[in-house]
């Protein structure tokens, strides 16, 4: 049970270089679509209690729109890309090449085009990993929903639920130099799939 595994501060630190490699990796290539730089924080690397995940988006009634992936390979797990409705807004017009403003709401091609964002981003993520640890995960292919930040994740948490009360939460915010975009990248290993990645980064 996920519980039940602590990670030594030697181990997390590991966890967090990985994931600032992915992020890295992530923000470049988000920054090269959308044309403006993007900045991110360090990721966070913690043991979190699953009904907490919610207060880290703005609370569990924040509306937000959720890109989710399931990841397989040796290490499976979650990756959930959270965006606040107006950064989704602002992404949807700065893509399709609107006035910022314009995107009300979500049509079919907009949510497209977000979607194929969540693939670059885990894609490029996901690679980092790789580089890293040689183990191999392929990313499914993206849902969307703009909902309740609880709302979303209680879909995601339920298929983590059998697994704990707590989950890994690898986490990335980030932020375009204008402000209007800002989004909570966030890796969710299954259990089995933490001792994978810590015995592939070599800390004990």
């Amino acid at each position: 049970m996920c519980e039940e595994m602590k990670l030594s501060p030697a181990q997390i630190d590991a966890l967090r270089e990985i994931g600032n490699i992915g992020a890295g990796n992530s923000a470049t290539a988000l920054s090269q679509i959308i044309n403006r730089r993007i900045d991110m924080n360090v990721p966070r690397v913690s043991m979190v209690p699953l009904d907490q995940v919610p207060d880290l988006v703005g609370g569990p009634d924040a509306i937000v729109v959720g890109i989710f992936l399931r990841v397989y390979g040796k290490a499976p797990g979650n990756i959930l890309f959270l965006l606040p409705q107006r950064s989704a807004f602002y992404l949807v017009d700065t893509l399709m090449g609107k006035k910022h403003g314009d995107t009300e709401k979500l049509d079919y091609m907009d949510e497209s085009a977000l979607m194929e964002i969540g693939n670059i981003l885990s894609g490029a993520y996901l690679n980092a990993f790789y580089t890293f640890t040689q183990i191999s995960m392929l990313p499914s292919i993206p849902a969307l929903a703009m909902d309740m930040a609880g709302a979303i994740l209680n879909v995601v948490l339920v298929q983590l639920g059998q697994m704990g009360d707590q989950a890994l939460v690898m986490e990335t915010e980030f932020l375009a130099e204008d402000d209007g975009i800002n989004g909570h990248f966030f890796l969710v290993p299954d259990p089995g799939s933490l001792e994978t990645l810590i015995k592939a980064v070599g800390v004990e």
